[in-house]
């Protein structure tokens, strides 16, 4: 009988632990703290910055979530004028993956118009999450 008990307990844990990683995938988060935050530039990226924002996914190649990243990111960088989308292969780039402490993909980071990073969000974000980090990001009218 303690076993059934010690089975059920193992259940709940791990029913609340798969309930707390889907809850905090994807939260667009802001960067700072006690680290100063990382300023990226164009050659760091291997393209050029957008001219208000930059939207930066690190993907692999059999990410599922990393497909729907791509077309939330694509679709808020045709929306919103002067905003650019740079996807970043992580196997390909460990330099930057390591730099950036990149440890899941898809990892989104929103740089403003000097390539420094604001915000960040690892698993999948909302589109209207993203909007808002985007919103955050642009300089004042």
């Amino acid at each position: 009988m303690s076993g059934l008990w010690v089975a059920l307990a193992m259940l709940a844990l791990g029913a609340v632990i798969g309930v707390v990683h889907l809850r905090r995938g994807g939260r667009v988060r802001d960067v700072g703290g006690e680290r100063l935050p990382e300023r990226l530039s164009g050659s760091d990226l291997g393209e050029g910055l957008g001219e208000r924002a930059t939207l930066v996914q690190f993907s692999t190649a059999f990410c599922q979530p990393c497909r729907a990243t791509r077309r939330v990111l694509a679709d808020v960088s045709t929306l919103v004028p002067g905003v650019s989308h740079i996807e970043i292969d992580a196997e390909s780039r460990l330099d930057l993956v390591r730099r950036l402490d990149i440890m899941r993909t898809p990892t989104v980071l929103v740089l403003d118009a000097a390539g420094t990073v604001v915000k960040r969000a690892s698993g999948q974000p909302r589109k209207a999450d993203v909007l808002a980090a985007v919103a955050d990001a642009l300089p004042p009218a």
